[in-house]
């Protein structure tokens, strides 16, 4: 068994699962994640990244294996990021062991180290909270719940906390506030894409990046991600980083906005384009959105 205890967190590995413990004072999104195991079959490899400090010990996993990293896409920061531990220098020693020990069993299990079609986590547990910004989501495993804070806009407030079933969630993006950009929480109603902000979406998270605490929405959306009817692991791909991210059910293609909105139908034909750049839609769902949206037309 091989074993590494940080400030940063605990790591385990018996040969079969890495047990992962986050730290006292780890990042918001990883004392909010818990305890996590993950089976080798989910591991494509692991590394230590030595630096004058220490180092970082970083595993890596299969694309589509992990939710929470489904969701983030490639957007988490290693602070955040669960399967990322801070080492110190007087163990250095054994996080090179630790890399040695899980190495050797994905030798032995003869583990891909390809993508997966199914997600090998279970995501966060239920019920699940987090966000910040003008709200907070909320998610029980059957209705996600958004409340309102005074930093609203009245076309939020005004109606209350929006409460609408998984049934209704076609999809569910979540992107970080970058720079001055504001990053949000959207979820994308089955009816299509509403046009309006982030700001005035009732369906969405304004998220401003002025605490640590906001990335929690990511676990929102992983929690969701993983109980939409139909959904898919898509591998995860660092070329697509720059594209928001969206998760889908598999069936059917995404809905196009209603038709007569002309603006927003273009912006829907660029954000299809977008999507099968970054390689998240496949050759024939991006033609048939595409098609749908053109009808609309």
């Amino acid at each position: 068994m091989a074993e590494i205890i940080q400030r940063d967190g605990t790591w385990t590995f018996d040969g079969d699962t890495v047990r992962i413990v986050p730290g006292g004072k780890a990042h918001p999104v990883r004392q909010e994640l818990g305890e996590i195991a993950v089976p080798v079959q989910a591991v494509a490899g692991v590394s230590f990244e030595p630096d004058r400090k220490g180092g970082r010990l970083r595993l890596r996993l299969r694309g589509g294996a992990c939710p929470v990293l489904r969701a983030a896409d490639g957007r988490l920061k290693d602070g955040a990021d669960p399967y990322v531990l801070t080492v110190e220098k007087d163990r250095t020693g054994v996080a090179e062991y630790f890399v040695d020990e899980v190495r050797n069993a994905l030798l032995i299990e003869q583990v891909p180290d390809g993508p997966v079609d199914r997600f090998l986590l279970p995501g966060p547990a239920l019920p699940v909270s987090g966000g910040g910004g003008d709200g907070t989501a909320s998610f029980d495993g059957e209705s996600v719940r958004l409340t309102w804070n005074w930093k609203a806009e009245e076309s939020k407030t005004a109606g209350g906390p929006s409460t609408f079933p998984l049934s209704r969630i076609a999809g569910v993006r979540w992107m970080p506030s970058i720079g001055l950009e504001n990053g949000y929480l959207r979820f994308e109603p089955v009816e299509g894409p509403v046009s309006a902000p982030p700001k005035y979406d009732p369906y969405a998270l304004d998220l401003w990046g002025i605490s640590k605490k906001e990335h929690t929405a990511v676990l929102v959306a992983a929690a969701v991600l993983v109980r939409l009817p139909g959904a898919r692991a898509v591998p995860d791909a660092p070329e697509a980083a720059t594209a928001p991210a969206l998760v889908e059910a598999a069936e059917p293609a995404p809905v196009a906005p209603p038709a007569g909105d002309h603006d927003a139908l273009l912006r829907r034909l660029r954000e299809l384009g977008e999507l099968h750049r970054a390689g998240v839609l496949t050759d024939e769902e991006f033609s048939t959105a595409k098609q749908a949206v053109l009808r609309s037309m």
